[in-house]
């Protein structure tokens, strides 16, 4: 493991929310609830990792039957007084009806909002629906105060930073053009008969009549009518994200591995997180092949294994040499990778001040103790972060 310039608990010391971001498959939803875990066993208090697409592995180890939208303590082990983790998937449409819930302007609408035809359909189907409610989950979690850290595993996505602009597309979509032309019938007219007048006497309308149909085209201006009464509110909380997003105790931490594309990937988020004027708090580089592999005797070993002539193996049995040679060729093949690694590592573009290389480990974290060797490299148990400060906390649930 190596560690550039700064330790993760340092940089992480006086953070209470911490978002790791990067490509699929790069193990970012191991990393996330591994730094989550480390922050407990070091001490940070009551801690919550909400992961967006968790695999049933970690679920396994964490010794959980599965995720779920809400809250779940896990055990764990040696966790000093006053400390825990809490763990939750983001489940989508529950979490659009908990908007609804929440922040309807009253019990009909939220009932008509709920039972409308095409509300399910929508919420699961809309372009960046998932991206935007992760971030009201964000919002509404933080708002509470029941945690002294939040870590949360972003969207995997080619364009991964777009969760960061969906509270603000979804708050400019719910005043577009577009749904005003839709639902302008709808606003004017009163009963049915009326609006299908106004229908009757616009080609526009006419047209989608005859595709869509008359009922279809009023379900979804009901439904988008009685979205726009909560515009206010996403408004509201697009702005608080975003201060929240900008403030210096949030920090973002890029996870990648030092494959190209996946490296590509995050010099493209360290990039546009620097352009947004948000914190970096570090690059974590999974996968990273062992040290072993640079090993100037190991590999003239390696070597001489390979090709024994000139050198005195005849204690070595010919099938063993055979053996031999070939664990000896698989070596040298994984030092090549490991070169191009490191020529890749050492081209990177702006790195942050915390760059943290993890081992190579199984992909399929058995139990707690697999997550606990990650966790240990991102979060040292010597380093005992202090509390961040909270001016109000009460029990999670």
């Amino acid at each position: 493991m190596i560690a550039d310039l700064a330790d993760l608990a340092d940089v992480l010391v006086d953070v209470d929310v911490v978002l790791c971001c990067g490509a699929g498959g790069v193990g970012k939803t191991t990393t996330a609830a591994a730094l989550g875990l480390g922050a407990v066993r070091a001490g940070r208090g009551r801690v919550l990792v909400l992961t967006i697409d968790p695999a049933r592995r970690l679920a396994d180890a964490l010794g959980l039957e599965s995720f779920g939208n809400v809250e779940t303590a896990v055990a764990v082990p040696g966790a000093p007084a006053g400390s825990g983790l809490w763990v939750a998937m983001l489940d989508t449409s529950a979490s659009w009806d908990d908007l609804v819930r929440t922040h309807a302007p009253d019990p009909i609408t939220m009932e008509r909002i709920l039972s409308n035809q095409l509300y399910r359909n929508i919420t699961q189907r809309f372009v960046q629906s998932h991206d935007y409610i992760a971030m009201e989950r964000l919002h509404s979690v933080h708002q509470s105060g029941r945690y002294d850290l939040i870590v949360i595993d972003t969207p995997p996505s080619r364009n991964a930073l777009d969760f960061l602009d969906a509270p603000s597309r979804m708050a400019d979509f719910f005043s577009s053009s577009l749904l005003k032309w839709i639902t302008l019938p709808y606003r004017l007219g009163g009963k049915r008969v009326g609006r299908l007048g106004y229908l009757a006497s616009k080609p526009f309308y006419q047209v989608a009549d005859r595709i869509l149909g008359s009922q279809f085209l009023e379900d979804i201006a009901e439904f988008f009518l009685l979205f726009q009464t909560m515009y206010d509110g996403f408004v509201h909380r697009a702005t608080d994200v975003e201060r929240l997003l900008h403030r210096r105790s949030t920090r973002f931490v890029v996870v990648s591995s030092l494959e190209p594309a996946p490296l590509q990937e995050a010099e493209f988020f360290l990039a546009e997180l620097g352009r947004r004027g948000l914190s970096i708090g570090a690059l974590i580089l999974n996968r990273v092949l062992p040290e072993v592999l640079f090993d100037a005797d190991a590999r003239r070993l390696a070597a001489r294994l390979v090709d024994p002539s000139g050198a005195d193996d005849t204690s070595v049995l010919a099938g063993e040499r055979r053996t031999l040679k070939r664990a000896a060729t698989a070596f040298l093949d994984l030092a090549a990778l490991g070169d191009a690694e490191r020529t890749a590592r050492s081209t990177l573009a702006n790195p942050p001040s915390c760059v943290v290389e993890v081992p190579l480990v199984p992909l399929d974290l058995q139990d707690l103790g697999g997550l606990v060797t990650v966790a240990d490299v991102l979060w040292p148990m010597r380093k005992t972060a202090r509390r961040s400060p909270r001016l109000t906390r009460r029990d999670p649930p």
